[in-house]
């Protein structure tokens, strides 16, 4: 069946669009290619399979999720983060139960592409898609110092043992490694001083390998790669339904992950590039096909990239292009410079990695936060030190109910305003009975956090007989809520203090009926407007003086007048 994200593909597709951009999507693409095939063969290790499983899946679902995707410049393959899942998967299933996991896992994630459910995402606050941003710089500048010193050890799986491991070996650096990281460093940094349309990236990279192999220059390198491209196959047990249910759960696991990493991917790249932002659902279907599609090739599953992706969009990359260009230039890697390419120096990769990861560094981020709020500051903060310390999906889980917890402090807070006497009382009223009225005016739904706030008051301000809240500007009121103004009413009723409504929205007012809190209050407690509530609690003013005001209908408050 055609759909309108079928169409959209097509049209994104169209060739003034596709080559607007080439030279820069080409090198975008070759410089990713480059930085992806040693951090593919990596991350296949570290998932527990062979290291052309890696390859196949930079290489396939690389193309497929650039075409089908909704980010323009995405760079999709394994990454650290799956690898932690696949590793647990493997030792457990096996490489080929894998396979039906990574199936069901791309189905899962199409499934919530075609619900919308992928724009959610974009409700991540700014200090959480930062810290991520930052930690995942810091993680990508530390871990690349084995390189950059030329030490082989073995990855650690966590950052903080892993640059403990780095730090006590540093005794065994390699000069020559360190020197070709600088060469690359330099180059990157000064090149664009001398020509903008090749990537200085490229330049270092050539120009390294180059003094490596003319010097004989003993340094680790990329080493050999398989010379041949991925062919599809089946995979077996795909219709044991037994099975499927046992890896329902990993592959929950593997659908959520992927997602999450290729959602929050897109959202960096969208901060680091003026081109088109992306699409979350759209993104997520085009990774889902990709992870749907990369097991018949004897992939594994892949998702977004967030540190390939940081090497396109600055070497260039705009548009799909780049995309597609990453996975065939690792597929004329892998088929023909397989031996050439094995001469790269690891260094030079490291040189490139620690440039690009300084500049993804939000440094502006990090000025506004402090300058701005000390606790959006705060959050950014936490996220950072998680993303470092333990996880990147737990960080983000952290940020988001760090920053919630701010966001509902501080709507509990400006939700609740109290009204000055000279602002809300009619000539007339007779300063006795206006210091036992307070008036507060209620603006959003949320005012949970109040009730407390409210008995703090009156034990302050004992004289206070009669508390009237406005909830004109209260759209809607949830169950807590509803809880909370209930908690009020009965405080204030222990405290022998009157609860009194104005401005009722009708949506509230029914929700209040339904509840049976309305009931409680009174009827005759609420009014239309704040000025009529302080007339009926003055007997004293002479009737002639009252305004003319139509009471409505207990469920018929639809016109509403400003009070």
């Amino acid at each position: 069946m055609w759909t309108k994200a079928n169409t959209d593909t097509v049209q994104h597709f169209r060739l003034n669009r596709l080559w607007s951009n080439w030279r820069g999507d080409l090198t975008g693409g070759l410089t990713a290619a480059v930085v992806a095939l040693p951090l593919a063969l990596a991350f296949a290790v570290a998932s527990g399979v062979e290291p052309k499983a890696g390859l196949y899946t930079a290489i396939v679902a690389g193309i497929v999720a650039a075409i089908f995707g909704g980010s323009p410049v995405q760079i999709t393959g394994p990454t650290g983060a799956m690898a932690v899942v696949l590793v647990g998967i493997v030792a457990k299933y096996g490489i080929e139960k894998v396979w039906i996991a990574g199936v069901m896992a791309g189905i899962i994630q199409v499934a919530l592409g075609i619900a919308k459910l992928g724009r959610l995402v974009k409700f991540i606050p700014y200090p959480v898609t930062a810290g991520f941003t930052n930690g995942i710089a810091v993680i990508i500048f530390c871990g690349q110092l084995n390189n950059f010193f030329g030490l082989q050890l073995p990855r650690s799986e966590h950052f903080l043992p892993g640059l403990w491991e780095s730090a006590t070996h540093i005794e065994g650096a390699n000069l020559a490694s360190v020197g070709l990281a600088m060469v690359v460093i330099v180059t990157k940094l000064l090149w664009p001083r001398i020509n903008t349309t090749i990537p200085g990236s490229l330049v270092g990279l050539v120009l390294a390998t180059a003094v490596a192999s003319f010097f004989h220059l003993h340094v680790p390198t990329i080493g050999s790669i398989p010379q041949s491209l991925p062919i599809p196959q089946g995979i077996p047990h795909w219709n044991d339904f037994t099975l499927l249910r046992e890896l329902i759960n990993p592959a929950l696991a593997l659908a959520a992950l992927g997602s999450i990493e290729s959602l929050l991917s897109a959202v960096v790249a969208d901060g680091m590039t003026v081109s088109e932002k992306h699409n979350s659902d759209r993104e997520l279907i085009g990774q889902g096909l990709a992870n749907i599609v990369v097991p018949f090739f004897g992939g594994i599953p892949a998702t977004g990239a967030i540190a390939r992706t940081a090497v396109n969009v600055r070497a260039g990359g705009k548009t799909r292009l780049s995309g597609v260009t990453h996975g065939v230039a690792l597929a004329i890697i892998v088929l023909a410079l397989a031996p050439l390419a094995a001469q790269i120096p690891l260094a030079a990769l490291a040189g490139i990695l620690m440039v690009v990861s300084l500049r993804m560094i939000e440094w502006e981020a990090i000025g506004l936060l402090m300058r701005a709020t000390y606790s959006d500051f705060a959050v950014m903060i936490l996220t950072w030190l998680v993303t470092i310390c333990f996880d990147l999906v737990l960080a983000v889980e952290v940020g988001l109910i760090a920053a919630g917890a701010l966001f509902i402090k501080r709507m509990s807070d400006l939700s609740l305003v109290k009204i000055p006497e000279t602002e809300v009382f009619p000539p007339g009223v007779p300063l006795e009975l206006s210091k036992q009225i307070a008036v507060y005016r209620v603006d959003g739904p949320v005012f949970f956090g109040a009730a407390e706030r409210f008995v703090t008051f009156l034990r302050d301000e004992p004289e206070v007989k009669y508390l009237i809240l406005r909830l004109r500007f209260v759209p809607n009121m949830d169950t807590t809520g509803l809880v909370a103004l209930e908690d009020i009413y009965h405080d204030l009723k222990r405290h022998d203090c009157r609860l009194i409504l104005t401005g009722l929205q009708p949506e509230v007012q029914q929700l209040l009926e339904r509840s049976g809190i309305l009931a409680k209050i009174g009827l005759s407690n609420c009014f239309e407007t704040t000025t009529e509530a302080i007339y009926t609690l003055t007997p004293e003013i002479e009737e002639s003086s009252k305004p003319v005001a139509i009471k409505p209908e207990p469920r018929e408050l639809v016109t509403l007048k400003e009070d």
